[in-house]
């Protein structure tokens, strides 16, 4: 059953040129991943700054098989660290 990760991120103008380089790269790698659906980037028309990446997997599992893997923990911990904040993730499935 497919699944979809809810990627939550605050960010300020002066982060954002350095944030769309690392975010370009974690896309790259993720499109050949096993599993890997679609993923769709929204920011908040209410507030600014708040990011939500929304990915479409086929699985669970296969989300965490990329979520665990050495390239896309080391793009995250910089992403992490250029925000000073750890990325909030969300899990859901359809019912």
């Amino acid at each position: 059953m497919a699944i979809q990760v809810h990627i939550k991120r605050k960010i300020t103008d002066k982060q954002a040129p350095e944030l769309e380089t690392l975010l370009k790269k974690m896309r790259a790698l993720t499109l050949s991943r096993k599993g890997y659906i679609s993923g769709r980037t929204y920011t908040r028309v209410d507030q600014p700054g708040i990011s939500l990446v929304i990915g479409t997997w086929q699985s669970a599992d296969d989300w965490k098989e990329w979520a665990q893997s050495k390239e896309r923990i080391n793009l995250q911990n910089e992403i992490d660290k250029l925000l000073g904040q750890p990325t909030e993730y969300e899990i859901f499935q359809s019912i």
